[in-house]
């Protein structure tokens, strides 16, 4: 059977064309999040999709994994966009980004899985469904270690003075920052988690610095304090994410220094989903 499969976060979708495990055709795009974009940009995009695919006639069954789709009403939205854009389609089945997480790295096993990109969550699995869920609550109420947050913190840090003066200019230098232009970007321009988490890069080139590893061990300290020992923590823990795979030797200190056992840690889920 031939299937489209999608993961998708705020930032971008990952779209995938297979058929028995083999990827036949690879698309990205923007991300879709139902809470962020309207039912028309959404649609727009993935209209834009259905004209990139070379087996079109081929697909009957859809499978959408993405960022605000746990939710009814948000699910609906993607699916119609889905059903409208590729007609032929007789299966279209729609569910949030944890879950494709989570069967991405348990594949079939029990574990818990946490996503850590430019927003977090995490849950447990019992090998074929989602068992127990911490809220995320979004980078404002929540998303402990995401990019948003680990975004926020350094520029609060920066601007509050809470990092060397050295590493204050550098990071002012290199975005080109001020605190009018960060507060035009983060409080009235659209997407403000994104425009937090593309300022991640900073502390990957700094990571040695003790000010940016103690930022980050403290960051994944409070993602793993406040959301996965809510879970069986004699499970692995399992991680994917553009955050998870880049400072994965920081987030398996922080797992490892609560007694937590590293399992999977991938930069995308999209191999798992298509196995």
């Amino acid at each position: 059977m031939t299937k489209l499969i999608a993961d998708s976060g705020s930032t971008k979708t990952d779209w995938c064309v297979c058929n028995q495990g083999a990827i036949l055709q690879r698309i990205q795009t923007q991300g879709i999040n139902p809470f962020h974009q309207s039912p028309e940009d959404i649609a727009s995009i993935i209209r834009d999709v259905a004209t990139q695919l070379t087996e079109t006639s081929a697909i009957h069954h859809v499978e959408f994994y993405g960022a605000g789709c746990a939710l009814p009403d948000k699910k609906a939205i993607v699916a119609e966009a889905l059903q409208k854009a590729l007609p032929e389609c007789t299966n279209i089945y729609v569910s949030s980004d944890l879950e494709g997480a989570a069967r991405a790295v348990c594949q079939s096993e029990a574990g818990i899985a946490c996503i850590l990109g430019t927003g977090s969550n995490s849950c447990q699995f019992d090998g074929q469904r989602i068992v127990a869920n911490t809220p995320c609550l979004g980078y404002i109420l929540g998303d402990e270690g995401s990019g948003a947050v680990l975004g926020r913190t350094l520029a609060s840090n920066c601007f509050k003075g809470q990092l060397p003066p050295h590493l204050c200019k550098a990071f002012l230098t290199e975005y080109n920052l001020d605190q009018a232009t960060l507060l035009e970007r983060v409080y009235r321009q659209p997407l403000a988690n994104r425009f937090l988490a593309s300022l991640t890069p900073f502390l990957s080139k700094y990571r040695e610095e003790p000010a940016i590893h103690a930022l980050l061990i403290e960051e994944f300290t409070r993602f793993l304090s406040r959301n996965v020992l809510a879970y069986d923590t004699t499970l692995p823990v399992h991680f994917v994410g553009s955050i998870a795979y880049y400072f994965s030797d920081e987030l398996t200190e922080a797992t490892n220094a609560l007694g937590l056992t590293v399992g999977r840690i991938l930069r995308a889920p999209m191999e798992g989903l298509a196995q």
